[in-house]
């Protein structure tokens, strides 16, 4: 028995060197998904850009947009099951290695259809990224400590948001360049970090010499036993119907539809409200420097998923149900305090810092449940699975919400759709559980 494996079920502390190799897997993840977003949360920076230099409408370049949403989400139906069966270390890289092209090929576009079909390509691969990087962590990483990991995981995709901010301003503010370059410059971080996970990262702690993890825990007695059979190789139609069968793993993607209706809510509308209809340049009411207003959200989501992958550890031991519902629960009271403050207060930076904070948190302790349901050999399955339908919940509702907001002229209504998805997350997640 070696390194960091168990006896009878029992945990062995892990020796230095297998530890060393967890952290390096892990950090080698984050690095490399700290860069994804450069190649698709840029998108709202060049509409200002394309629109001037295309006559096109914002509906026309929202539809743009969406096709780039709803083939990311089909692509995380079928690239999970491609990570689990090619390995996750190559999928990863890959998708960032296409994902940077794609995205210079959108730069070159000259109208509607130039744009929407490398868009909605990038899309696609850009889901090479999430669930095949879970796949790699779930090999490394037992039950025990995923709330942890994942919340790592997470914390990078949520400064993936901010540097994807931050790299955008640069290039219009600083550098002065045109549109075309915000798919051109900030992309090649994504590139040398799909290059560098490639070879710094390894699949499986067998290719390092060590023995496989014995911690899965496998919810059930099915996948307890294919997740011990060695050397056994399922089919893709295997692996789905196994975690289609999987009735908690629905209830949890169900569950997470509504925690990421109400997070794109808030990327999407709460800036419009926040700072009114001259949100992007200030006005002369603007409390604040409108770049502040828009940093808040992404940094207090950071900040909450590393928070609560390690609440579901430590303080509910790796229940991950019940530290999705204190967020949940948490989110809905603090978009429902931000309905009831005016769109200038003074509090309402540290109100959407929280409100980002609590809706965004629970997505560690989401993903630690891929491979704790259904084991680390089809965890690349299960995340895409889920992801498919965090967001198809999310493109449902954007349209619905625009709809509402336009008829009522009501932005501030924007909370209350936010809290009530966060109920609706709560309680679907109650369950969950195990």
């Amino acid at each position: 028995m070696s390194r960091s494996q168990s006896l009878s079920g029992i945990a062995l502390p892990a020796t230095p060197s297998f530890r060393f190799a967890q952290w390096r897997m892990l950090l080698a993840a984050m690095f490399c998904y700290l860069f994804f977003y450069t190649g698709r949360q840029t998108f709202g920076f060049a509409i200002p850009g394309m629109q001037a230099e295309f006559g096109l409408s914002k509906e026309t370049l929202g539809w743009i947009s969406a096709a780039m949403l709803w083939c990311y989400a089909i692509g995380q139906a079928i690239n999970g099951n491609l990570a689990d069966k090619f390995g996750g270390r190559r999928i990863m890289s890959l998708g960032a290695v296409l994902s940077c092209g794609a995205n210079w090929v959108t730069s070159f576009a000259t109208g509607f259809f130039s744009l929407i079909l490398p868009w909605g390509l990038n899309g696609y691969l850009q889901a090479l990224g999430w669930a095949p990087g879970s796949r790699v962590l779930s090999n490394w990483w037992g039950v025990h400590e995923r709330g942890k990991v994942y919340g790592f995981y997470v914390f990078a995709a949520g400064c993936a948001s901010i540097l994807s901010y931050v790299t955008s301003v640069v290039v219009l503010e600083v550098l002065q360049l045109e549109w075309r370059w915000i798919f051109r410059l900030p992309v090649l971080l994504m590139l040398a970090g799909g290059i560098m996970f490639f070879f710094v990262a390894r699949e499986r702690p067998q290719d390092l010499g060590f023995e496989p993890l014995a911690d899965t825990g496998v919810a059930n007695a099915e996948d307890k036993g294919q997740e011990a059979a060695s050397g056994e190789v399922e089919t893709s139609a295997q692996r789905y119907k196994a975690v289609l069968k999987n009735f908690r793993l629905i209830i949890a993607a169900v569950s997470l539809g509504f925690q990421n209706a109400a997070r794109y809510g808030l990327i999407v509308w709460v800036p419009v409200h926040f700072l009114g209809a001259d949100w992007k340049s200030g006005g002369a009411d603007a409390w604040i420097d409108p770049k502040w207003i828009t940093i808040a959200l992404p940094v207090g989501m950071a900040v909450g998923a590393l928070s609560n992958g390690w609440v579901s550890d430590k303080l509910f031991g790796s229940k991950r149900y019940k530290a999705i519902m204190l967020y949940m629960i948490l989110g809905a009271a603090t978009s429902l305090w931000m309905w009831s403050l005016p769109a200038h207060s003074a509090i309402g930076l540290i109100a959407l810092f929280l409100c980002g904070f609590f809706v965004y948190g629970p997505a560690s302790s989401f993903w630690a449940l891929c491979p704790d349901l259904v084991g680390a050999k089809r965890a690349g399955t299960a995340t895409g699975v889920m992801n498919f339908s965090s967001y198809l919940f999310a493109g449902l509702a954007e349209p619905l919400i625009g709809s509402m907001l336009d008829s009522t002229g009501n932005t501030s209504l924007i909370f209350v759709v936010v809290a009530s998805a966060c109920a609706c997350s709560a309680l679907v997640a109650l369950f969950v559980r195990r």
